[in-house]
């Protein structure tokens, strides 16, 4: 008799083989997820099954630290993906040592936005276990031109 799968399992939204491992660790998560329209990124901590939520943010925030109203439209680009990741690792650097990545179901591809997430947050001072070669260069960072002045400008900000 086959077994019976989970309900979160059969609409493809939860991997619990991989949630285990990440729960086992015992560290907090950033939980990276991408939307149409915005990169969302999390930091979660799990106390006996449940999970808090420490800090939210979208790359919706980058409008109001500087973020131009006319390039909107571009908020799930590479830069805005790093810049969020640079604003969540400034807001829980001093109140968490390491986290762990989680992706969920997304798919692993290297030098891509939930990575540059993952470098916005290594470098604004978070411990964060991951590979090298997965991060993005800083030329895919700074590839537009008007962008790279911003991106130096809302670091600074912060």
């Amino acid at each position: 008799m086959p077994k019976t799968q989970r309900r979160r399992r059969r609409e493809a939204k939860t991997d619990y083989k991989a949630r285990l491992a990440l729960l086992k660790s015992e560290k907090p998560r950033l939980v990276v997820r991408k939307t149409n329209r915005f990169i969302i990124a999390q930091i979660v901590d799990s106390e006996l099954a449940q999970d808090k939520t420490l800090v939210r943010m979208t790359t919706k925030d980058l409008l109001d630290n500087g973020w131009p109203k006319e390039k909107s439209g571009s908020l799930k680009s590479l830069p805005a993906a790093y810049l969020l990741g640079f604003m969540i690792g400034k807001a829980m650097k001093n109140k968490i040592k390491e986290v762990v990545l989680d992706i969920g179901l997304q798919r692993n591809i290297k030098g891509s936005r939930i990575f540059a997430v993952l470098k916005g947050a290594l470098d604004a001072g978070l411990n964060i276990p991951h590979n090298k070669e997965a991060l993005p260069s800083e030329e895919r960072i700074n590839s537009g031109k008007d962008l790279s002045g911003l991106i130096d400008k809302i670091r600074n900000k912060l």
